[in-house]
Formats: structure tokens, C-alpha cells, sequence
């Protein structure tokens, strides 16, 4: 199954120097059942991408409250076999059991330079967007309107030194 793993820059440098990283409280987020019955139309592609989606959300709480944190979101899409569905937490939320390595990452996802400015403002009004102040779902929107950009595994280690 593919999925999708919430990090920060610093979870990733982490990850290049131990070769493993471990999803903080065992959340990631995948194409599950009970986020397909929740979209009335999409193909598989559109709904890995909103799983996708919920990871960037999930880093953007990873952020939240750490002024020397980079402010970039950051997801792993990762290959494995064992995972619990979660319904209860969200449609798209699974939970793993134990970490993942480089050889099970099929791509890396992460903001550019350009998005820094949003994901700050938005990492620190995320509670408050979820609970419906127009404000902060305006600055969850402007850093949301940033596409991810795509690197595979291997290079990893190169964008992180170029950072």
C-alpha cells in the first residue's frame, strides 16, 4: 500500500544520517476505503493525491510552535504492507508499525523556497483553521495553493545539503 508519511526537513536530515524514520505516534495517511466512499468521483490517482494532501496538513502540525524549524512541508510516499486503517481519526489516516527506510521510499514531496513564507503563517494558524476561523483557512489556503515538489529517494541527500 502506498503511503503517505507527515515529516519536517529535520525528520528528513535525520533519516539520510540513520537510513530509517519512524512517523511520530505511528500516522501516515493512504488511499483507504473509507476516503474513496467519501469522494463521490475521483480515480485512484486524485485520491492518492488527496491522502497526499492531509499528509502535507499533518506536517504543517509537525511545524506548528517550532520557530527554528525549516518551513517547508515535507511527505514520504512509501511502499509497505502493514498497516491499521484508522476511519476513526479520518478517512484517510492509517497507522504503521514501526519505521520505514530509504529502499521503501518511492518519492519525496517537499515545499520549495518560495512556499516558506505561507507555511510559517499557516503552521501557526492551523488549529484555528480547523476550527472554522476564516482568517486562518485564508493562510491555510495560501500555503495549501503551493504544489509539492516531487524528488526520488536517491536524491534526497542532495536537496537536503543544497537547503
Amino acid at each position: 500500500m502506498r503511503v503517505y508519511i507527515p515529516a519536517t526537513v529535520s525528520m528528513l536530515r535525520t533519516f539520510v544520517d540513520t537510513g530509517e524514520l519512524t512517523p511520530i505516534g505511528g500516522t501516515a495517511f493512504a488511499l483507504t476505503p473509507a476516503l474513496r466512499e467519501s469522494y463521490a468521483a475521483g480515480d485512484t490517482e486524485e485520491l492518492e493525491y488527496a491522502a497526499m494532501l492531509d499528509a502535507a496538513r499533518a506536517s504543517l502540525r509537525l511545524l506548528a510552535g517550532d520557530e527554528k524549524a525549516e518551513p517547508r512541508r515535507a511527505v514520504l510516499a512509501v511502499d509497505v504492507d502493514d498497516v491499521t486503517l484508522r476511519p476513526d481519526l479520518d478517512f484517510s489516516v492509517v497507522k504503521m508499525r514501526g519505521p520505514v527506510t530509504l529502499k521503501e521510499v518511492a518519492s519525496v514531496h517537499m515545499d520549495t523556497a518560495e512556499a516558506e513564507d505561507d507555511v510559517r503563517a499557516a503552521a501557526d494558524v492551523v488549529d484555528a483553521a480547523d476550527l472554522g476561523d476564516p482568517d486562518a483557512e485564508f493562510a491555510l489556503g495560501s500555503a495549501e495553493d503551493h504544489e509539492l515538489a516531487w524528488y526520488a529517494p536517491q536524491e534526497l541527500p542532495f536537496v537536503l545539503e543544497l537547503m
